[in-house]
C-alpha cells in the first residue's frame, strides 16, 4: 500500500502543508520510529516509522509522545541539525518509495575563541521499502551523518549505511518505465513473459515502481478481472492496447497530482488504503479522505495489526520480541563498530614502532620542550613535558598494545559478525512465527549467542515439530526458531535428505525426508515453504538453495542455526503458505 502513488500523494501533501515550516521538536517513539513537530501556520507532526513489519510515514495533527528511554545517536544528531531548521525542499525520487526532505538551519559554534554562525543544510532521506526501510540523515557533501537503522557491510555488502560513508541510493530498477509505455512496449512485455504467469506478477516484475496493488488495478481496468494470465492478455481482443491504456490511467496521478485517498473496509475492518480509487475492490466499503495522511492514519488506527485480528496479545508479544531483538542488535553493532576502530588503530602499530625508534635515534638533536620531530616521511608529535626517552617509550607502549590487539581483534570481529547474523535469523523467524509457543522460544533465545549446547538440542527435540506430508508420504519439516533449525538439520535429518534455505536471506531450515525417489514437484513445494518462512515472504520470487543434508555443516563457535553448505542448486519460487500447496499436516 505504501507504493509510489502513496509516496507521491504524501510528498504533494507535505509540500502544500509543511514547506518553509520550522521544526520545533524531534522525538523518538520506538527503536525504529521518530516524529518531527513542525510549525507551519499550525502545529503538525510528521511520523516516520521504518520497522520492517509495517514501515510508514504520514502527517498527523498531534505529535506522538517520545519514549524517554529511546535516546540514540541518530536522535541527538536530528536535534542538532533538524530541530529549529526550516524545511526548504520536499522531493520524491522518481518511481521509488523514497522521500527527500531538505532542511536549512544556522549552527552556533565557537571557533578560535569567537562565536560563529554557520549556515548548514542537511537532508533526511526516508526510504519506505519493506524490510529495507530506513531514515538517513545526509550532509551537504553526501556523507551519511547517521541512520535510524545502521547497515553494516556484513548485512549488505552492496549498500552499507554507516556514519561517515557516502550515501548511495538504492540500485536503480532495471525495468520498463510505466510512464512511457506504448502499446508496442506492452506487446513486447507480454511476449517476454511466461504464458502461464499471472499478469499481475509479470507487471510487478517488469515495470519500475509498480506494486502488486497497482498491478491488480491495471489488470482489472483492462480486463474486468484480476485473474488473467500473460497468454490470456496477449490473446484478448486489443489486449496490449487495453493494458497500455489501463497502466497509463493508474499512474496518471504522478503527472496530474490528482489523488483520491481512500480506505477500504470489509465487515467493519479496514483492509486496504490507496491514493487512487481501486476498481477491483468491488464489494468492499470505500471511505474517501481529503488527504493521504488522513487515510493512512485512519487505516493504521482502526486496522488490527497483523495477527491482532486473532488477538491483541499475540501481536503485542511479537512486537516486544522484535523490539528486544532490535535492541540487542544495536548493542552488538556498536561493539562491532568499536572493534573495527580498534583494528584500524592496530594497523598503525608498525608506524608507532618506527616513531619510537626515530626518537631514540635523534636523542642528540632534541631540545627540551620540543613539540615535534620530522624524520623523512614521519611527522612525530612530542609531549614537551616528557623527556625524549619517555616520548619514545610512550610510542613503544602504544605499539605493544596495538600489536596485542591485532592478534585478538579479527577473531572477535568474526564472532561479533556471527552474532549479528544470528540476530538477523531470530528477527526473520519472529516475523513469520505463527504460534505463541514459537514467539516465547524466540524470546528465550535472545542473548543466547555462545553457540549450540547439548541442553538446547535436548529441548529442541522435545518440541512438537512443524511437519507436512505429501500424498506419497514424503515428510517436510520446517524449523520455527534457531535451536529448532539446528535440531532438525543435525539431529533429525538423514544424510540423504534434502535441505533447503532461502538464499542470502534469514529464515527457516527446511528438510524433505523422501518416501521414494526425489520428486521435483515436492521439492518445489518445499522451496515455496522455505521462501514463505523467510525474510522473502513478501517477494514475488525468491531464490532457494537446495542440497543434501550431508553437505551442511555448523559454523564452529557460532550460535544455533548458522551453517555453511556446498553442492547446492538454486530454485526460483514464489513464496506460498502451506495451505496453498496441497500438503497434509503432520
Amino acid at each position: 500500500m505504501f507504493d509510489v502513488l502513496t509516496i507521491a500523494a504524501l510528498v504533494d501533501e507535505l509540500r502544500k502543508t509543511l514547506l518553509r515550516g520550522r521544526v520545533q521538536k524531534v522525538v523518538q517513539t520506538a527503536p525504529l520510529a521518530i516524529a518531527l513537530e513542525f510549525y507551519a501556520g499550525q502545529r503538525w507532526g510528521l511520523v516516520i516509522d521504518v520497522s520492517p513489519q509495517e514501515p510508514c510515514s504520514y502527517l498527523a495533527h498531534t505529535v506522538p509522545a517520545g519514549d524517554p528511554e529511546q535516546v540514540t545517536p541518530f536522535l541527538l544528531l536530528l536535534r542538532k541539525y533538524v530541530r529549529g531548521a526550516r524545511l526548504v525542499q520536499v522531493e520524491q525520487v522518481p518511481l521509488e518509495r523514497i522521500i527527500r526532505l531538505r532542511f536549512a538551519t544556522v549552527l552556533v559554534e565557537e571557533q578560535r575563541g569567537r562565536i560563529e554562525r554557520l549556515p548548514v543544510e542537511t537532508e533526511l532521506v526516508i526510504e519506505l521499502m519493506g524490510r529495507h526501510s530506513n531514515a538517513i540523515l545526509v550532509a551537504t557533501d553526501g556523507r551519511i551523518l547517521d541512520a535510524l537503522k545502521r547497515v553494516t557491510p556484513e548485512m549488505s555488502a552492496a549498500r552499507p549505511v554507516l556514519p561517515g560513508r557516502p550515501y548511495q541510493p538504492p540500485p536503480p530498477q532495471l525495468k520498463r518505465d510505466p510512464r512511457r509505455l506504448s502499446t508496442d512496449a506492452v506487446d513486447s512485455l507480454l511476449l517476454e513473459g511466461r504464458p502461464d504467469q499471472e499478469l499481475t506478477t509479470a507487471l510487478v516484475q517488469q515495470l519500475a515502481g509498480f506494486s502488486p496493488q497497482m498491478a491488480r488495478e491495471a489488470v482489472y481496468r483492462a480486463f474486468g478481472t484480476t485473474a488473467v494470465t500473460v497468454s490470456e492478455a496477449r490473446d484478448a481482443p486489443s489486449g496490449p492496447e487495453r493494458l497500455a491504456t489501463a497502466i497509463a490511467s493508474v499512474i496518471e496521478p504522478l503527472v496530474t497530482g490528482q489523488f483520491a485517498p481512500t480506505v477500504y473496509w470489509s465487515n467493519g475492518v479496514p483492509v486496504a488504503f490507496s491514493a487512487i480509487p481501486l476498481h477491483y475492490a468491488q464489494g468492499l466499503q470505500a471511505e474517501a479522505f481529503p488527504s493521504i495522511s488522513m487515510a493512512i492514519e485512519r487505516f493504521l488506527a482502526e486496522r488490527p495489526q497483523g495477527e491482532e485480528i486473532a488477538g491483541d496479545r499475540y501481536a503485542q508479544r511479537r512486537r516486544r520480541v522484535l523490539a528486544a531483538i532490535e535492541r540487542e542488535r544495536a548493542r552488538v553493532e556498536a561493539r562491532l563498530h568499536a572493534l573495527e576502530q580498534e583494528r584500524a588503530r592496530a594497523a598503525e602499530a608498525e608506524r608507532w614502532r618506527r616513531m619510537g625508534e626515530a626518537i631514540l635515534a635523534a636523542l642528540g638533536e632534541l631540545v627540551p620542550g620540543q613539540r615535534e620531530l620530522v624524520v623523512d616521511d614521519l611527522r612525530i608529535p612530542l609531549d614537551p613535558d616528557r623527556t625524549p626517552v619517555e616520548n619514545a617509550q610512550a610510542y613503544f607502549e602504544r605499539y605493544r598494545k596495538a600489536k596485542a590487539a591485532a592478534e585478538q581483534v579479527p577473531l572477535r570481529i568474526e564472532e561479533t559478525r556471527l552474532e549479528l547474523e544470528y540476530l538477523r535469523q531470530l528477527e526473520a523467524l519472529a516475523q513469520v512465527a505463527d504460534t505463541t509457543e514459537t514467539l516465547e522460544t524466540l524470546r528465550q533465545e535472545i542473548g543466547l549467542t555462545e553457540g549450540n549446547t547439548g541442553e538446547r538440542t535436548k529441548r529442541g527435540s522435545q518440541r512438537k515439530l512443524r511437519v507436512w506430508r505429501t500424498l506419497r508420504g514424503d515428510r517436510i519439516v520446517v524449523g520455527r526458531n534457531a535451536r529448532e533449525n539446528d535440531w532438525i538439520t543435525f539431529s533429525l535429518a538423514r544424510p540423504e535428505d534434502a535441505w533447503l534455505h532461502a538464499r542470502g536471506l534469514a529464515g527457516a531450515h527446511v528438510i524433505v525426508q523422501w518416501a521414494g525417489a526425489e520428486d521435483p514437484d515436492v521439492l518445489e513445494r518445499a522451496a515455496a515453504l522455505a521462501a514463505w518462512y523467510s525474510e522473502g515472504r513478501t517477494g514475488t520470487r525468491v531464490s532457494v538453495d537446495v542440497t543434501q543434508r550431508r553437505h551442511v555443516r555448523r559454523i564452529p563457535g557460532a550460535a544455533p542455526g548458522l551453517v555453511r553448505y556446498r553442492n547446492e542448486r538454486t530454485l526460483a519460487v514464489r513464496p506460498r503458505p502451506p495451505e496453498d500447496l496441497g500438503l497434509l499436516e503432520g
